[in-house]
Order: C-alpha cells, then sequence, then structure tokens
C-alpha cells in the first residue's frame, strides 16, 4: 500500500433513488487518485415534473474532469439504470469498458447508436475467477442471481483491501435463465476478507424471503389454460426468464408466440446470440400471425411500465401491427409497478377494460417475483460476504437509511453515502471525507440540459401558467408606433364577463405606453419589464393567474 494512498467510494447516480447507477471508485494519494467507474446508467423522467424530457443521465463532469486518471468503465449487467447512459456519456470518460458477453451486446449497441466504435472501446470478459486489471484495482465478475441474463456483482480487490459490489441481484437457486445464485462462490470471496460490502437496498423494507423465478411457471400455465380469447402478456423486456416462462405456458396450451415490441425482440436475440438463452420456443412475425385464430396466439409486448409508444399502450388505443383486442380476451401484467409509473399503467389497463379485456396483474404474488433481495435475503448475502463496512447503495434515501441500520445490527459499520458523498474505505475510521456536486443531465431531444439550467424549469411554467406574447415596434426616434400587438398561448381566449382577454390587454398597454419616460422607452429590458408588469397584473384581475409574459420589441434603423 502507498504511503498516504486511499481508497474512496463516491457515488454520482443511484444513491438516494432507484435508476441512473454511476459509483466511483479511487485509489492512490489525495487528489492523485486513479479511478474505474462501475456502471453508467439512465432514470425515466415523471413527465408531469419534466416535460419533454427523454431519460436522465448522472453528471459526470467532476469524473471527465480526471478522465487521464480513470483506468476503465465496469458494467454489471444490461438493465438500462446500468448501461443506457454509456452512449451519452462515453466521449466525456473516453475509458475501455469491460463486461460479459450478454451486457457487451447491449453496450456495443449503446456506443454505435451514437457513433462510437465499440469494437475498439468494449473489453468481454470471463465469469470469476478471472480477473482484469484496471491501474491499481484488480476487478472480476462474480456471476449473480436477478431479472436479466449475465448479472454480476464485482470483486475489486485493491491495495487497501477487497471491496465487493453487490450490483442489483436476488438470491435465487433457479432463475430459469442465467447463472443461479452460488452461496459456496460468494462464501469463497468473503474468506478472503471484505473490507467493504456496497450492497444493493431496494427491497429492504420487505420482510419475507425472496421467491424464485422458477415458482411462476406453474400459476402462469393454468392461467393461460383458463384463457378462451387471444393472450396477451407484458413484463420487462430484459427478463429473458421470464419472457421463457410465458413463452413455455403458451406453447403448451397451443397458442402461437408472437413478440411486439423492438426492446423484446432486441433482448430475445441478444440472449440468444450470447448463448444464455438456446432453447426459447418458436416465434412468428406479427403480420404472419394475422392469419391464425385469434383463441391460439399469445402475445408478449412490451411497455409494462404504461410507456406511451410500447406495444401494451398501442393496442389499448386500438391495433398494433394488425392485432387488436376484444371482449374475453386476457391481458396479464407479469410485473411490478415502479413507482411513478402508475399513473400510466392505469391509463392503459383502464383503456383494456372499456374493450371488455380481462385484466390480470400482479398484485397477487403469483404471477410475478422481484430482481432484488429482500431484507432476509440482504442478510443472507451480507453474512456470506462478512464485510467490515456496509455502504446501502441503488435506493433511495430512505432504503439506504433504513439498510445501514440492519448492517449495524449485525455488527457491521454502516456508511450513508447518498449521491455525491465521497467515503474513505480505509482508515481506522471510514466514513464520508468530501462532498461533491452530483447533479444530473437531462436528454431533452438530442440536447443536453442540465439539471439547474432553467429549460425545464422555464417549461414547468409554461405548462403551469400559460404564455402571453407582446408584440410593439419602436422607430428611429424611439417613438412607440400604434399598439401592441397580443398573443395568448395555454390561456383562455375569453373571461367570465365574455371580455376578449388579449384586447384587456392590449387596452391597458396602450394607456401605459404614452406614460413611459424616454429612458424605459430607449431600453428593452425596462421597456420588457413595464409591459410584463401590466399583462401579469390584468390576466390576475381578469383569470387569477400569472402568465409568463414574452416582449418583442422591434426596433426599426435609421
Amino acid at each position: 500500500m502507498t504511503d498516504n494512498a486511499r481508497l474512496i467510494y463516491l457515488p454520482l447516480g443511484g444513491a438516494g433513488e432507484i435508476g441512473m447507477n454511476a459509483y466511483v471508485y479511487g485509489y492512490g494519494p489525495e487528489g492523485k487518485e486513479r479511478y474505474i467507474l462501475v456502471d453508467i446508467g439512465v432514470a425515466f423522467p415523471d413527465m408531469d415534473g419534466q416535460p419533454g424530457v427523454d431519460v436522465i443521465f448522472a453528471d459526470v463532469t467532476w469524473l471527465s474532469e480526471r478522465r487521464d486518471r480513470l483506468d476503465g468503465i465496469f458494467i454489471t449487467h444490461a438493465h438500462e439504470d446500468h448501461v443506457g447512459a454509456l452512449g451519452h456519456l462515453w466521449s466525456k470518460l473516453g475509458a475501455p469498458v469491460y463486461c460479459r458477453p450478454f451486457t457487451a451486446i447491449h453496450a456495443s449497441r449503446k456506443l454505435e447508436e451514437a457513433g462510437q466504435d465499440p469494437t475498439a472501446i468494449v473489453r468481454i470478459c470471463d465469469p470469476w475467477p478471472a480477473t482484469y486489471d484496471a491501474g491499481p484495482f484488480k476487478v472480476g465478475f462474480a456471476p449473480i442471481s436477478h431479472s436479466i441474463p449475465e448479472a454480476s456483482g464485482l470483486v475489486i480487490d485493491t491495495p487497501a483491501g477487497r471491496v465487493v459490489h453487490s450490483g442489483d441481484f436476488k438470491i435465487d437457486h433457479q432463475p430459469i435463465v442465467g447463472e443461479p445464485f452460488d452461496d459456496a462462490l460468494w462464501q469463497s470471496i468473503g474468506d478472503a476478507g471484505v473490507l467493504a460490502f456496497i450492497c444493493d437496498s431496494t427491497n429492504v423494507f420487505s420482510g419475507h424471503p425472496g421467491r424464485s423465478e422458477s415458482q411462476l411457471a406453474e400459476p402462469i400455465a393454468a392461467l393461460v389454460a383458463s384463457a378462451t380469447g387471444m393472450m396477451v402478456a407484458t413484463t420487462f423486456a430484459s427478463n429473458v426468464a421470464r419472457l421463457k416462462t410465458l413463452a413455455e405456458a403458451g406453447r403448451a396450451n397451443g397458442r402461437t408466440i408472437v413478440l411486439l415490441g423492438r426492446a423484446m425482440k432486441r433482448m430475445v436475440s441478444a440472449a440468444v446470440e450470447s448463448g444464455v438463452l438456446t432453447d426459447f420456443p418458436p416465434v412468428v412475425a406479427p403480420e404472419e400471425a394475422t392469419e391464425i385464430p385469434r383463441e391460439n396466439l399469445m402475445l408478449l409486448v412490451t411497455g409494462s411500465q404504461g410507456e406511451r409508444r410500447a406495444a401494451s399502450a398501442a393496442l389499448s388505443r386500438g391495433s398494433y401491427l394488425g392485432h387488436e383486442l376484444k371482449a374475453g380476451d386476457t391481458f396479464l401484467f407479469s410485473s411490478k409497478t415502479i413507482p411513478g409509473n402508475e399513473v400510466g399503467v392505469a391509463r392503459i389497463q383502464n383503456a383494456l377494460a372499456e374493450q371488455g379485456v380481462e385484466i390480470v396483474d400482479a398484485d397477487a404474488g403469483f404471477y410475478h417475483v422481484s430482481g432484488h433481495a429482500n431484507r432476509p435475503d440482504l442478510e443472507k448475502a451480507h453474512g456470506l460476504v462478512r464485510p467490515r463496512i456496509l455502504v446501502p447503495n441503488h435506493g433511495e434515501y430512505r432504503h439506504l437509511q433504513r439498510h445501514v441500520r440492519v448492517g449495524e445490527a449485525a455488527g457491521m459499520i454502516g456508511v450513508l453515502a447518498p449521491n455525491g458523498t465521497m467515503v474513505q474505505l480505509d482508515g481506522n475510521a471510514p466514513g464520508p471525507v468530501e462532498h461533491i456536486e452530483a447533479g444530473r443531465i437531462y436528454l431533452d431531444g438530442t440536447a443536453h440540459v442540465g439539471a439547474y439550467d432553467g429549460v425545464i424549469r422555464d417549461r414547468m411554467k409554461l405548462a403551469l401558467n400559460g404564455l402571453v406574447v407582446v408584440a410593439l415596434v419602436v422607430d428611429e426616434d424611439d417613438a412607440i408606433l400604434e399598439d401592441s400587438w397580443v398573443a395568448l398561448r395555454g390561456l383562455p381566449e375569453m373571461t367570465d364577463d365574455n371580455a376578449d382577454l388579449a384586447e384587456l390587454i392590449e387596452d391597458e398597454i396602450a394607456e401605459l405606453l404614452p406614460r413611459l419616460d424616454n429612458r424605459t422607452v430607449e431600453d428593452d429590458d425596462k421597456l420588457a419589464e413595464a409591459i410584463t408588469r401590466v399583462a401579469r397584473q390584468v390576466c390576475q384581475s381578469e383569470i387569477g393567474k400569472r402568465p409568463e409574459v414574452t416582449v418583442m420589441v422591434s426596433r426599426l434603423m435609421a
């Protein structure tokens, strides 16, 4: 271990929220550390609070300013909240990307879509005990069960000791697709001595042991057998094991399987290409399936979280690729609704109900199991790894706080480290040593917009308050020509007294303009400020709103 060196952990995203995972590890003298980044994912916007935003990712400015000391990016698995920002942010970081084969397919696609050559960037890795050197770090991919193939925890060996980064995981010894949880493997990782365990906290509030993916086959098969019309099911496209269970249930009941939705087709293809899926039931193209009797079809569709452009939403609105739902059909939601997506899911389910479709969801627990460890399984993982320090991640602040208490009750040193908290893991008193501004970036169309840039805030103001546009002309002698012109957007045209709101604003501005002194008329900002004040006063008086106001001053040149 180098004199004055330290081992640090810094979450830039994913700690204090669920999604947008990005975790930095550093080792070396303070200010000269070498770094690795674990995961680089996205979060999805709240469309009510972030209108127009496509996805959100961590602000990596702090790390990009130190990119000359970044030795690698390690991706634990192929979920969007762990790999989805790679294409958007890689050019700011420039480090090689390490991941296992299934994840590499998705990472490479992200880079290609961003105009990068993945063959020069992505390094495909074998599972533990293979390890990969990145500066002072030696990193291995330890297979772990989750709701997507080839999920891995990371074993990160450093001169200061071993760190284990769990990634997303559950304890499932029969996951259908992908590697089962291997108690002996994780016991052996812990036997070498673990300084710190950075651990998934998603289901820390669930007090019952987690259930296996294999427990769903029987109830799903029974449900499909009882369906009389067309059978439709939606789940997370990345949950290849669930897709296989659903497809096998359909095939066992004489139904032809159809995949609807680009993400679903892409995930199945990637699973077959990487070799993690070898016996998926045959499928037919949506166009061919229109010739098959409806009662002999099973559609597996995207959109379990209420996404407006996914196949589920399209079917709820009428038809999709020649297929439409009718009364008596069955629609299974084999998924848990992520907090924040309730409105979108309810919108689809209500539209389906209006069509007479029988809706079956996962509330009863028969048709979905979580991909994350519940508290008893977290406690089991703690016991296998046996770290000195527990640092919870992948959870909202309340999840991290509860997980710290669970760890401390078992004798570990618990460290609460939300986004931006730099933690020194080695030494006699591990804990926070510095706070970094950990912001977020919005993808707004093709533009990257900072959370504090005001763009989304201004858009929200427009949505909530409406807009008044005022235009006027000033001649070369600073005389205002004629009256102003007013247009309204997002505001009622008529007041309760049946008066034209735009004309009322124009009349008040007409009374204002002759009273303005020369200094105000000569200054665009002062002129706009005076007009804005009057426009808002009229709107407040007439309709009870204080809208946003844009004043356009056109000045004639001599």
